[in-house]
């Protein structure tokens, strides 16, 4: 992941604040918010108030319980005010009964799935920080780091999140820990470190053209004969195409992509 140390950060859902930590700490932006999904005392509760008290020590605000889908937690945030987002290894939180995930589903219940709630979450996410977050005369530049295993990977980041949005996917960039020392991934619901396995960050932007753009890629996958949903290809023969789409991998992609199309209508 690249920083540039000009740049107005905002933190979405940082955990246990460790990333928010180390970004400051050995990146020095020029102004970071970090925030929270828990509130102080889950906070203190789950993991350690140090962070949080660094953070605030060093004259960076830092909210609490705060929801990236809901603007009403949003009191003490300046919008408009950023040059990039940085939503770290997104993850819902475990859903403790049936009713609770229906809830959760809405009115879409028969076409819904975890795997279009996650989609719901980045893509409510990237909404809301091109409309609300960012400074259209900034960098304007949204980021989205998560796992290349399944079932993270099956969220489709690269080509479903901007559907019918003025949004563009510009590219990727390897996460790698190591640039952050002290970060720990923390599982949403308890106080674990998750591994980073195979991080990628994953970079949109309104622009046509960004600061960030000789240092991205666009995997081969995403390119023509190949099946971009599903990762695989080249597929260079009608027969390959056929046999691809009646594999089990390509079926189970095809419900989520027909799910989200719905849930998106």
């Amino acid at each position: 992941m690249y920083i540039n140390p000009a740049w107005r950060i905002l933190t979405i859902g940082d955990g246990d604040l460790s990333f928010s930590y180390s970004l400051l700490k050995h990146y020095q932006p020029a102004a970071l918010t970090a925030t929270i999904f828990d509130d102080y005392a889950s906070l203190a509760d789950k993991y350690s108030e140090d962070h949080y008290q660094h953070l605030l020590a060093q004259g960076c605000d830092v909210l609490t319980s705060f929801d990236v889908t809901n603007s009403q937690t949003w009191e003490g945030l300046n919008k408009h005010q950023f040059d990039v987002v940085i939503f770290q290894f997104p993850l819902l939180p475990a859903f403790n009964s049936v009713e609770e995930f229906n809830q959760q589903c809405g009115n879409k219940l028969k076409s819904v799935s975890l795997n279009t709630l996650h989609r719901r979450l980045l893509r409510d996410y990237l909404l809301n920080c091109f409309n609300e977050f960012l400074d259209q005369k900034g960098a304007q530049i949204a980021l989205i780091t998560s796992k290349d295993v399944k079932p993270y990977r099956q969220w489709n980041i690269e080509q479903a999140l901007t559907l019918k949005t003025n949004i563009n996917y510009i590219g990727s960039m390897p996460f790698e820990i190591e640039m952050f020392p002290g970060y720990k991934i923390r599982n949403v619901d308890r106080d674990k470190h998750v591994k980073d396995t195979q991080g990628i960050t994953y970079a949109f932007s309104r622009k046509i053209t960004t600061e960030l753009d000789a240092l991205l890629l666009k995997p081969e996958y995403l390119k023509a004969h190949y099946c971009g949903a599903c990762r695989v290809g080249p597929l260079h023969s009608e027969q390959d195409k056929l046999n691809h789409i009646a594999s089990k991998r390509h079926q189970q992609m095809q419900i989520f992509e027909q799910q989200w199309l719905e849930d998106i209508k």
